[in-house]
């Protein structure tokens, strides 16, 4: 990245960390920040009031240099105004370091601030909302921008959950080696294919439901629009028509009242499944409100009403104008922490709006409320309620009976019921989907009502506790091929069941079994970490490795720094709580270990060998 000559600011020497580095403990895009101008910079202050205008916190940041704002003001706007956890930076002397998840994100966030500032600079209009919007989209559709995606690996790095996202597979990996959980969104890899295949499969698991005693409404798979009207002659209108296959909403059409609409529904339904040979499911319409019920590990955690969008008159503006404005609020931006979703303008939404005697091009009188859609879909623009404190036992207990029949860490229901304070045995309440995949932070961030933590129980589900996600980790500064390989036969002495992953600059083993070094290092530790069998990790990081690529880990059990530079030293950082710290310098050897320390002098020992062996044994011993 570079600008041209006249710029008032330069910034060079991008440098991108997919883990802890010399700069920060974490992921980091890293630069240098200098004024290539300085005779056209204006005052500091001047460049404080205006970032302080879009970001009032900072008024009251102490001024100390134009770096150091800059950082400030990058760090403010890493968090994409969508309350991104991105907001720790650093800085020395010149460099500035940024927290970060995604790279290309990252880049057009530091992007957008040079030219902010150089528009300050130059007293030119600078359209921030603009570039905001290009930055948010691309981290949409980067590998950690979906809604769910995002809930969940902020919740890990809140709970210290190690994570990281694995490209070849397009998965993202928590924890490391035989503790490790795979997944995609709300999928992971401890849930049954089998099960989740099935519940795609509408019809057979409403078969399923209705064979184990569940309430699910009458119906009928069809192949022709003929089989569907005779369908919905003999169920009484209104009906449902949905795909046999699907997800999101996406084809379905409720509350059909003549053969007219279900003509409507009938080519919508097929135009979303066109590999399923017109198989199509006509059910009997239950009336009630929309729910999606929510169990994680065969346990409910959330109930949520989905209602379908609307818009209120304000006696001049047409529907079309309602919704673009509604779409403009800052709850339904199109982003993973948007608690609503944009209203969605289709053929559905219209045929709707016809049914009622409208269009978008309708005037609504004041305060009319028109319902847009006959489905809540919250894909769609749906407004999301929590209804977790009224929900009945007796739907708490339906939910759960059901969610235990599937190998699915988690699981949604969704019903159609009049009151879900009410239990589903007074009648007017059936089942009219189950989802593997759900989408969860709708839960987390509800149009109305409290937030339920999903994404924190399934995690907590996942993981019992931090360390129950983490392997034992030794870290070296120095580590030559023959004492790694003795560490190796130490280890396995006395686990010989164990699957140990080693890697320093002269190679890569698991156990005795050499492996292919990458030509990235830190490829190789990659490699190592997503072992699923992998019960401990030796790694090597020496100054070089860890100023070119950084550490692709976070947390240390035992370090060991072999006469460490001083950039060296900033690995102790890297120890866990409870974790040893071995520094040998000069002839002096300090171990430290919680709040005691040990101090030896080499010629007492009989080796450093002994020594390492001596405090490897400690550790496993804990």
């Amino acid at each position: 990245m570079s600008k041209s000559d006249y710029d008032s600011f330069y910034l060079s020497h991008f440098k991108y960390f997919l883990g802890p580095n010399p700069y920060l403990n974490t992921g980091a895009l890293v630069f240098d920040f200098s004024i290539s101008a300085p005779s056209k910079v204006l005052p500091l202050e001047d460049y404080h009031q205006e970032i302080s205008q879009r970001f009032p916190q900072l008024e009251s940041y102490p001024l100390t240099s134009y770096g150091e704002l800059f950082a400030q003001t990058v760090a403010e706007v890493n968090q994409l105004e969508m309350d991104l956890h991105l907001n720790l930076y650093s800085i020395k002397d010149e460099r500035i370091a940024v927290q970060s998840l995604d790279y290309q994100t990252s880049i057009e966030v530091v992007d957008l601030v040079w030219d902010w500032w150089e528009a300050i600079t130059k007293d030119q209009r600078f359209n921030y909302q603009f570039r905001l919007k290009k930055a948010q989209e691309t981290f949409r559709f980067s590998p950690y921008g979906g809604p769910s995606s995002y809930a969940l690996i902020e919740s890990a790095y809140k709970r210290k959950i190690p994570t990281f996202y694995l490209p070849e597979e397009r998965l993202t990996q928590y924890g490391y080696g035989k503790y490790q959980i795979r997944g995609v969104s709300t999928t992971f890899n401890s849930d049954s294919h089998v099960d989740l295949d099935f519940t795609t499969v509408k019809d057979d698991c409403k078969g399923f439901l209705a064979n184990c005693g569940f309430p699910v409404p009458q119906g009928y798979v069809v192949y022709s629009l003929r089989e569907a009207l005779n369908s919905a002659e003999d169920l009484g209108y209104p009906v449902v028509v949905k795909p046999v296959i699907g997800h999101k909403g996406i084809g379905v059409t409720a509350n059909i009242e003549n053969d007219k609409e279900l003509e409507f529904a009938y080519d919508r339904a097929v135009d979303a499944s066109p590999n399923q040979r017109g198989q199509i499911i006509v059910e009997k319409y239950i009336p009630g409100a929309d729910f999606r019920l929510l169990c994680v590990g065969g346990k409910f955690v959330a109930a949520l009403e989905r209602r379908p969008s609307y818009v209120i008159g304000d006696g001049r503006s047409t529907i079309y104008d309602l919704i673009e404005d509604e779409n403009e609020s800052p709850a339904r931006q199109d982003t993973p922490t948007s608690a609503l979703s944009p209203i969605l303008i289709d053929k559905s939404l219209e045929n709707y709006l016809e049914q009622q005697g409208l269009s978008l091009d309708s005037i609504l009188e004041r305060d009319r409320l028109v319902y847009l859609r006959k489905v809540a879909n919250i894909s769609a623009g749906g407004v999301s309620i929590n209804v977790t404190p009224t929900i009945h036992p007796d739907n708490i207990i339906l939910a759960e009976e059901i969610a235990q029949y599937f190998h699915i860490v988690c699981f949604g229901i969704d019903v159609i019921s009049t009151d879900l304070s009410r239990s589903w045995k007074e009648g007017d309440f059936g089942i009219i989907e189950i989802n593997a995949a759900p989408g969860i932070f709708m839960h987390l961030k509800p149009a109305i009502g409290d937030s339920i933590d999903v994404p924190g129980k399934i995690l907590d589900y996942l993981f019992v506790s931090e360390s129950t996600s983490r392997m034992p980790i030794i870290t070296f500064n120095y580590l030559p091929k023959q004492t790694l390989l003795e560490i190796v036969n130490l280890v396995l002495q006395s686990h010989p069941h164990w699957t140990v992953g080693s890697i320093c600059q002269d190679g890569m083993w698991i156990n005795k079994s050499p492996k292919p070094l990458p030509k990235d290092y830190n490829t190789g530790v990659l490699t190592l970490l997503r072992h699923p069998k992998l019960d401990l990790l030796i790694a090597e990081y020496s100054q070089d490795i860890f100023e070119t690529e950084g550490m692709l880990y976070e947390g240390s059990d035992l370090i060991i720094l072999d006469e460490p530079t001083e950039t060296e030293k900033i690995l102790a950082r890297d120890l866990r709580k409870e974790g040893i710290l071995i520094t040998k310098q000069e002839n002096q050897v300090l171990i430290q270990r919680a709040e005691e320390q040990e101090n030896y002098q080499l010629d007492e020992l009989t080796s450093l060998s002994n020594l390492y062996e001596k405090q490897i044994y400690h550790l496993f011993e804990r």
